[in-house]
């Protein structure tokens, strides 16, 4: 095949000389797509939207939607002329007469995490995660399933599992991909070694052909190939077969990792078995509607062997070694990717690794544990690396496990810091070679001055990879064109796939040749012609393919610097730079829930891509590129149900911070404009509580009088369901002035920083605190009164206003911070302001020394008790309690010194995952009560009713309001629960005189 390899020029070939490489069999409209991309106007795209509107189709076709599905996860921005939800075949095949009619291309997605692009279009998108999402039946004794396309890969897990089985092939983006992306694609996962591809798990599809005929794949009782549809298609395709078969015969199937093209040895006349064919073909042939699907029975132990090496090319060179031992998954990373986790969410993310600077991870699987521990224990001691570590314990295995379903996202940030790009991310080759081309692949990737972290599955041979092409140069998609195929040459070298697991795509379609002959080539466009003549699904992808470096959705993205408040220090202060660090793998569209993450509250909600994280990057995406301004209502109906409850920044992979780009863009959009009445109201809390604090009686009398009560709602920009908190009557200060002030103590000092809602609403909180401390060792010490975080006016948006108020409070805690004393917070987002949002705001004025020794003095409640010497928890033996932890706890300061501390009391702990709701402003804002309700019966409802006797524990004052409006229970901070009962001789002030779920 050597002979037989061309080798691209950095340029794109005319349209004739194209049409001649696919054996110049292409109609005329084979340049449809291309011209349809030139001529098609945005009247033509709306007067579509319309008939399909009218013919009773779900279609969306506005600019924000438009900017969600322009890409996946792939270097590509293609905005479609509409997305179309269909809700049953049916509406699919009116779809496809539809675009027939108006030779509009259709291109079919599912969980939109492709990586190599192969889910976007120019054309109508259809989007089968929406509707088209159901497990239709599972039969235990034949061990199989019927799915529909959108079927996310976890749902049909989740009803399979019950039954003792599975669905084998299991992506790192099992949690959101969908099983219509994945036999597109042929996605593999980690345990392909155990059970194979997508297309060895497929028993039969239902398909629509492009002419809007039916396609009926599968096997009968003897397990032979059958296919009910069209004569003509099935006569057209065995003569082209006839036309290539030494090519089919030689070229493809040479190793279980060849993805790359179609696949074509499954359509040689001694095998015919078109529905192994059609998996993986990207949807460019035909669109499945439903799909049986093979379900394979769960191990009853797995066992972890974690096996490390001095370098990867040593981990790679052992990858078939470890494959004799029968392991189900074998993957592969080095200290490269360990290093990105640890510079994301510190040394205590890390679990516990063998000695080496690269890592094997081993499953071994079965139903015997003696026979699994015997195999597990003999690959651990045949000495393949330096050190070897045998997990059993299913948390423990799984935590390592993590590191590696997260690669993708962590390794879109590159060693060198810079920004890490998919375009090269699963090529592929023999296993036996994976250890050498590991080694040139550094190489090659070093000779071009960039950096990478590469993982995958060693295994089978398959290398995942990001780079950090230079994209923000004028040469950089020069750079891009001359590596990738250097490295396309060096992949064919070893007899390699282009693909591995992801399909080729948009990103190399076009390199193909290099790794197929001429005749391949033809044999590809041939099999095209007879599926889909007029080449409307997916065009531009696998025949006659969009140039790959055309459309690439950075490459002249200019920085976005001027006018900002907030500094991106971790981003080069450029905005672009920040909302580009969504790569779109899409976990946010998961349930994060189940391994103790909040992202994304407002997406489980409501199932919308616009209200998932990568939703809102992609419209803040457009707008950093100028195709949208600040001002469209497509920014702001993005931005509206997003909590701002930063699970994002810790539970995304790449660090994507949301709640900090809504401040910015609320700042931008209504700077120096007239603003929601919330954002006087609700954004001006602190104002307004420091007023009624000077006659808290009358403040609450008067919200109690009839007409302002019913009034009070809208007057506040306030939810009428939502109940009013109660000033109290003696706000924390003056407490503190009569009781604490006069009083001497010898402890160590800290400064206690009393926000808002503590001071206002909750001074028994602070109280409890103070006794607390004292009983560790400690003297709490007050700033001024006039100290605030300024998170109301960030949560709204009054940037200028907030930087103004944190200037002045971290100049005085800075003075204390100064002398030693270090700063606790008592309220967990206003502890989060000073420990993160300070500094990013203040990180361009005078203050920014200031706030940097703030937020590195700054502790949380539980990490200053750890601190404390000789004393001891009280014993909670017998507590039962259900913990919600604060999204900005969890998000930015970590929970686990509180989870530490809560198990020396030795109470009975139910920690609950997601957010509680209400976060902060949101959920108190008319427009957002359902929502914010919907988000609370995620997680926290739930746990509530369950355990109907516990004490419930939340830090945060919105968490605590959530539940007691939802409930109508008490909940207690982390302080009043470990200083206990106050004593008799000194009352409590209780929650300000609020009756939990009163809603007067």
């Amino acid at each position: 095949m050597g002979t037989k390899r061309r080798v691209l020029i950095p340029s794109r070939t005319a349209s004739a000389a194209r049409s001649a490489r696919f054996g110049g069999r292409r109609k005329a409209s084979s340049n449809m797509s291309s011209m349809l991309h030139v001529t098609r106007t945005s009247s033509r795209s709306t007067g579509l939207a319309g008939e399909l509107r009218r013919a009773g189709l779900e279609v969306r076709d506005d600019t924000g939607t438009r900017a969600m599905y322009a890409t996946d996860a792939s270097l590509y921005r293609i905005p479609p002329l509409a997305v179309v939800r269909p809700r049953d075949a049916a509406e699919v095949a009116t779809t496809l007469e539809f675009a027939r009619a108006a030779g509009v291309p259709v291109t079919s997605r599912g969980g939109g995490t492709s990586i190599a692009g192969n889910a976007v279009g120019r054309g109508l998108v259809l989007d089968f995660s929406r509707h088209m999402n159901r497990v239709l039946s599972i039969d235990p004794e034949t061990r199989t399933a019927v799915v529909q396309p959108g079927t996310v890969h976890a749902d049909l897990q989740q009803a399979a599992l019950p039954h003792g089985v599975r669905f084998g092939p299991d992506p790192s983006s099992h949690s959101r991909c969908t099983i219509g992306g994945m036999i597109g694609n042929n996605a593999c996962g980690n345990r392909a070694l155990g059970y194979g591809r997508t297309s060895d798990n497929v028993r039969g599809m239902t398909q629509l052909l492009a002419s809007g005929e039916s396609l009926v794949t599968g096997y009968d009782v003897d397990g032979r190939p059958v296919a009910h549809g069209p004569a003509g298609l099935l006569s057209d395709l065995r003569r082209v077969m006839g036309r290539h078969l030494a090519t089919a015969r030689t070229e493809f199937d040479r190793f279980g990792r060849q993805v790359s093209g179609y696949a074509a040895q499954h359509l040689l006349p001694e095998r015919f078995d078109l529905n192994q064919a059609l998996v993986g073909s990207e949807g460019t042939l035909a669109i499945v509607t439903e799909a049986t699907v093979r379900l394979v029975k769960d191990p009853v132990y797995r066992v972890l062997v974690a096996v490390g090496f001095d370098d990867i090319v040593r981990a790679g060179e052992a990858a078939p070694v470890v494959t004799t031992f029968a392991a189900t998954a074998c993957e592969g990373m080095d200290e490269r990717l360990v290093a990105v986790l640890r510079s994301r969410r510190g040394d205590a993310a890390i679990p516990p690794l063998p000695k080496g600077r690269a890592w094997l991870f081993v499953e071994i699987a079965g139903d015997d544990r003696g026979e699994v521990l015997d195999r597990a224990r003999a690959l651990a001691c045949v000495g393949l690396g330096v050190e070897s570590i045998l997990v059993e314990e299913p948390e423990a295995a799984a935590r390592l496990w993590r590191i590696r379903e997260d690669g993708a996202g962590l390794a879109g940030r590159a060693p060198s810091g810079r920004p890490a790009w998919p375009g090269w991310e699963d090529a592929a080759v023999p296993p036996e070679q994976l250890g050498s081309y590991l080694a040139r692949f550094d190489e090659l990737v070093a000779s071009y001055g960039m950096t990478s972290a590469p993982y995958g599955h060693f295994g089978d041979g398959c290398m995942h990879v990001r780079l950090d092409y230079p994209l923000d140069r004028s040469d950089g998609l020069r750079v891009l064109r001359r590596f990738l195929v250097a490295a396309a040459e060096l992949v064919a070298e070893y007899g390699g796939s282009l693909s591995g697991e992801h399909g080729d795509g948009r990103a190399r379609g076009e390199l193909l040749p290099v790794m197929y002959s001429a005749d391949a080539i033809a044999l590809f466009g041939g099999i095209k012609q007879a599926f889909d003549p007029d080449n409307l699904l997916n065009p531009g992808v696998l025949v006659d393919p969009d140039p790959f470096d055309a459309q690439v959705r950075v490459a002249g993205v200019a920085p976005y610097r001027a006018g900002l408040a907030f500094a991106y220090e971790h981003d080069d202060g450029d905005l672009a730079q920040a909302v580009h660090r969504c790569t779109g793998v899409g976990k946010c569209r998961a349930d994060n829930a189940a391994a103790g993450g909040v992202m994304c509250p407002s997406y489980l909600a409501t199932r919308e891509e616009k209200d998932s994280t990568r939703g809102r990057a992609r419209v803040l995406q457009d707008v950093v590129r100028g195709a949208v301004d600040w001002q469209d209502p497509a920014v702001a109906e993005s931005l509206d149900l997003c909590l701002a409850c930063k699970g994002c920044l810790s539970d995304c992979p790449t660090g994507i911070d949301l709640a900090t780009y809504k401040a910015e863009a609320l700042h931008q959009r209504y700077r120096r404009r007239l603003r929601p009445l919330a954002h006087y109201t609700l954004g001006w809390l602190p104002r307004w509580s420091r007023l009624a604090g000077y006659a808290p009686r009358m403040a609450n009398a008067a919200v109690r009088l009839p007409l302002l009560r019913r009034l009070a709602p809208a007057l506040l920009g306030v939810d009428h369901r939502r109940s009013l908190p109660t000033f109290a009557q003696q706000p924390l200060r003056r407490w503190w002035t009569k009781r604490v002030a006069p009083t001497v103590t010898t402890g160590r000092p800290v400064l206690l920083f009393v926000d808002t809602f503590t001071n206002s609403f909750s001074p028994a909180v602070a109280e409890a605190v103070v006794r607390l401390l004292r009983t560790a060792g400690f003297e709490p010490r007050l700033p001024s009164a006039s100290v605030c975080c300024g998170l109301t006016w960030i949560s709204t948006g009054q940037l200028d206003a907030a930087t103004r108020i944190l200037g002045r409070t971290v100049a005085e805690l800075a003075a204390a911070v100064r002398a030693g004393v270090p700063v606790v917070g008592i309220e967990p987002s206003c502890t989060a302001v000073l420990r993160s949002d300070a500094v990013e705001l203040l990180a361009g004025n005078d203050r920014a020394a200031d706030a940097r020794a703030v937020a590195a003095a700054t502790k949380t409640i539980a990490e200053l008790l750890a601190t404390a010497e000789g004393w001891v928890p009280p014993d909670l033996t017998g507590t039962v309690v259900v913990a919600q932890p604060h999204c900005h706890h969890h998000a930015v300061l970590g929970w686990s010194a509180d989870r530490a501390l809560l198990e020396q009391t030795g109470a009975t702990v139910t920690t609950l995952a997601g957010c509680c709701g209400l976060a902060g402003n949101f959920g108190v804002e008319r427009g957002h009560y359902e929502v914010s309700v919907r988000v609370a019966e995620q997680n926290l409802l739930p746990a509530l009713d369950a355990h109907p006797d516990a004490v419930v524990l939340a830090d945060g004052f919105s968490c605590r309001t959530q539940v007691a409006d939802l409930r109508r229970r008490p909940s207690l901070h982390l302080a009043e629960l470990l200083a206990g009962p106050v004593s008799a001789d000194e009352p409590a002030q209780g929650t300000g005189g609020r009756v939990y779920g009163d809603r007067r």
